[in-house]
């Protein structure tokens, strides 16, 4: 049975459509909206339209951005000769959002999984490899530290190794806080093959 009239439940269908929505919150949202100053939800509708419209892939590194070089590779003061090699554009913020990393950015927008279908092809690997062809002194591979990401790194390292570039590999381990009963064996092994000296 219907509660709300038709427009109302198909606004709340679409918002539940979304990643992370479910039902009680599409509904939250929608109400929200029709809430709304109509020139806000406007606004909003338009923001989103020309967003789908015009964002692309960086020519660069494959980040998403409105132009044809995203700010990171378009920026002169950053070291072109280390790549960070990120999954996503939301790793990638991740990664900008501690401040410390210097270097440039190569996102290849999945992770190599036999089980799902995606093999190197499906990811931006070539295009990767094509970069190396510059002046690349290090790559930093920084997948997640799921399985697929682990057979991408290392699918990646045996194909950068030969070029003679420095291959590296982001430390992982104990979380800040974390309890060391509550870890798996696997973060718990790789946080101590990745100890350093105090």
């Amino acid at each position: 049975m219907d509660y709300y009239s038709g427009q109302i439940s198909r606004l709340i269908e679409e918002l539940s459509t979304l990643p992370g929505i479910g039902g009680k919150t599409a509904q939250r949202l929608a109400f929200h909206i029709l809430n709304m100053p109509v020139e806000q939800v406007e606004k909003l509708s338009l923001t989103m339209t020309e967003a789908r419209k015009n964002i692309c892939y960086c020519q660069e590194c494959y980040t998403l951005t409105d132009k044809e070089h995203c700010p990171i590779c378009s920026n002169e003061a950053r070291d072109h000769q280390t790549i960070m090699v990120v999954e996503s554009t939301r790793d990638l913020a991740a990664y900008e959002k501690t401040g410390k990393f210097e270097g440039v950015y190569h996102v290849l927008h999945g992770a190599i999984s036999p089980m799902l279908g995606i093999g190197p092809n499906d990811i931006k690997l070539k295009e990767l490899i094509q970069r190396l062809e510059g002046e690349v002194q290090e790559v930093i591979i920084a997948t997640n530290s799921s399985l697929e990401g682990e057979t991408t790194a290392m699918y990646i390292s045996k194909l950068i190794k030969p070029t003679g570039i420095r291959v590296t590999r982001i430390a992982s381990g104990v979380p800040v806080g974390g309890d060391l009963e509550c870890i798996d064996e696997v973060t718990l092994l790789r946080a101590l093959e990745g100890r350093v000296e105090l």
